[in-house]
């Protein structure tokens, strides 16, 4: 899936994947998960040179949104571009320690500012149980979770 937020008129505009990995309805034929992520570099390495303010990277386990990890995308795209801002979409923060707020203010200190951390607690609870927590618990756990890394 690919985004994108807001208009030309007067509004940010900001490129979004989420990751996904199906197989090519038009060719039948689905890449292997390095080429996948290959795919996505090269398309967020488009963002900023195409005149985009901002990139966000989705976080998902466990499916054919195969994005698991969108600090280290977004510390690629860091290094290779200057202006846009760089966030993720969203980290699914019931799934990681606080800590995890360290991996984004690196980013931020490393990008000069630019980074931004998106929360939310996902929409397949299934997840949950491949974490070993309850799916039950999720809004209690995002609320802890928002109260620890302000």
């Amino acid at each position: 899936m690919i985004g994108l937020a807001g208009t030309i008129w007067g509004m940010e505009l900001g490129l979004l994947t989420l990751g996904d990995h199906r197989t090519d309805p038009a060719s039948g034929v689905r890449t292997s998960q390095a080429e996948r992520h290959q795919n996505t570099l090269d398309y967020l390495d488009h963002a900023e040179p195409a005149g985009f303010d901002a990139a966000f990277v989705g976080e998902h386990h466990f499916s054919d949104f195969i994005t698991a990890s969108p600090p280290v995308f977004l510390a690629w795209l860091a290094g290779r571009t200057s202006k846009i801002a760089l966030g993720s979409g969203v980290t699914l923060l019931p799934h990681h320690d606080p800590v995890t707020a360290e991996d984004f203010a690196t980013l931020d200190v490393v990008s000069g500012g630019r980074a931004e951390v998106w929360v939310g607690r996902g929409v397949e609870p299934y997840v949950y149980g491949y974490f070993g927590q309850d799916a039950d618990r999720a809004v209690d756990m995002q609320q802890e979770g928002v109260e620890l890394l302000v």
